[in-house]
C-alpha cells in the first residue's frame, strides 16, 4: 500500500479548508524579526526559476537516489514550468530564506524537472521518457510540484517513480509549511503518521518547546 499521494493530500486540505496550493497558509519557524535572505534566483533558457545548488544530472533517477544516499540525502525533484507564479513566488519567497535553503541543501539533493520538458529521464523502472510524458506517466498536473523519492533505490525496487514515491507536495506552500515538508520526509515521518497535518502538529509543539515562535496559519 503506498504511504503518499491522494490520501495524504486530501488530509492536507482541511489545513485550510480551501484550497491549499493558493497559498493560504503561513508562518515562520523564527521568533521575530525578518528571515535572512539568500542569493537572488536565476531564470534558465527554459524559462524556469533555478538556484545555483539544483543538481545537474544525466536524468538517470535511479544513479540521481545512489548519488543522493552517496552524500548522506535524500533526493526531491521540483517540477516547474515556464510562466508559473507560484513557482517563481516558491523561489523569490521560500527558497530565498537562508534558513530553508540551508536545510533542504544539507538534507536533500534536488532535481529539477519541466512540466513541458523534452529532455529524456530515466524512470526508477528504467522507461526513458521525455520530462513532459514523464510527468503524463507520473500524473503530475500542476506546478509547483516537489517530488520526493524513496529512502533508496532497493525500495523503488523497478517500479515507476509515481508508485514509489514517498511524499508529494502539489502547488504553493507558505515558508513554515514549505520548509515543514522537507523536514517531514528528511526524518521519515511520513513512515510513521502518514497524515501530515498530526505530523504537523507534533512537530509544531517541539518547536514551541525550544522557544521558537510559530504561526500556523
Amino acid at each position: 500500500m503506498r504511504k503518499t499521494g491522494t490520501i495524504n493530500r486530501r488530509h492536507l486540505l482541511t489545513l485550510s479548508g480551501s484550497a491549499l496550493a493558493a497559498g493560504t497558509l503561513s508562518g515562520l519557524p523564527i521568533a521575530g524579526g525578518s528571515p535572512a535572505l539568500a542569493s537572488t534566483t536565476k531564470i534558465n533558457e527554459d524559462g524556469l526559476h533555478v538556484q545555483p545548488w539544483f543538481a545537474n544530472t544525466f536524468l538517470n533517477l535511479s544513479d540521481d537516489l545512489n548519488d543522493a544516499n552517496a552524500a548522506g540525502k535524500k533526493l526531491a525533484i521540483f517540477w516547474e514550468q515556464r510562466g508559473c507564479p507560484y513557482c517563481r513566488e516558491m523561489h523569490e519567497v521560500n527558497l530565498a530564506q537562508k534558513d530553508i535553503s540551508d536545510y533542504i541543501q544539507k538534507h536533500f539533493m534536488v532535481v529539477q524537472l519541466n512540466l513541458f520538458g523534452s529532455r529524456e529521464v530515466t524512470d526508477f523502472d528504467g522507461e526513458k521518457l521525455p520530462e513532459k510524458e514523464l510527468a503524463r506517466k507520473w500524473r503530475v498536473n500542476f506546478t509547483p510540484t516537489i517530488y520526493f523519492a524513496p529512502a533508496s533505490v532497493a525500495e523503488a525496487a523497478g517500479r515507476s517513480g509515481r508508485d514509489a514515491e514517498a511524499w508529494r507536495l502539489v502547488g504553493y506552500w507558505k515558508p513554515f509549511h514549505f520548509r515543514s515538508t522537507f523536514v517531514y520526509v528528511a526524518r521519515g515521518g511520513y513512515k510513521t503518521q502518514p497524515n501530515f497535518q498530526r505530523w504537523l502538529g507534533k512537530y509544531a509543539d517541539e518547536l514551541r518547546a525550544k522557544g521558537i515562535k510559530v504561526k500556523l496559519w
